[in-house]
């Protein structure tokens, strides 16, 4: 598999985004970034400061992120854990408190290739209007960021 320095993003069907992206990292590394609040708050939120304001990690938990911005705005981000498999797995739901009720699905998938590890994640919408309103709001950009984010914390973290 290649080197995928920058987000990779398809569209699938009518409901679904798939995200893919590789870290210089080793799974249990980047697994933990994903798990754990203290680490999810140096880089979620592209850069910006954020507030873990609820992390129970286990299925049927919720957690909250509420992202600062650099003129004061705040944005939240909640959801339920739905599926664990430890270093494999995770899916959650996702839902930007600004739009309530446009809840996706997000399977994130972590496997270590090549001496990498690749982070598939692929959001499933209740429908094409939500699918295609996520693409339009920027959404690809943000994540690029946060993982942009992510790769320079990984690396304070060797």
């Amino acid at each position: 598999m290649g080197e995928t320095k920058t987000l990779d993003v398809k569209l699938r069907g009518d409901l679904e985004i798939v995200m893919t992206r590789s870290f210089d990292a080793p799974l249990e590394l980047v697994w933990e970034v994903h798990t754990k609040p203290e680490h999810l708050k140096k880089w979620w939120a592209r850069g910006h400061e954020a507030d873990i304001t609820e992390h129970d990690f286990r299925p049927g938990g919720k957690w909250r992120i509420v992202e600062h911005g650099d003129n004061g705005e705040e944005w939240a981000f909640r959801g339920e854990i739905r599926e664990i498999v430890p270093l494999e797995l995770i899916v959650q739901t996702f839902e930007f408190e600004g739009m309530p009720g446009h809840i996706s699905v997000e399977r994130l998938v972590f496997e270590y290739k090549d001496g990498k590890t690749v982070l598939t994640g692929t959001s499933t919408f209740a429908n094409k209007e939500d699918r295609d309103g996520m693409v339009a709001s920027g959404m690809e950009g943000g994540a690029n960021e946060s993982y942009q984010a992510l790769d320079a914390y990984l690396k304070t973290l060797a």
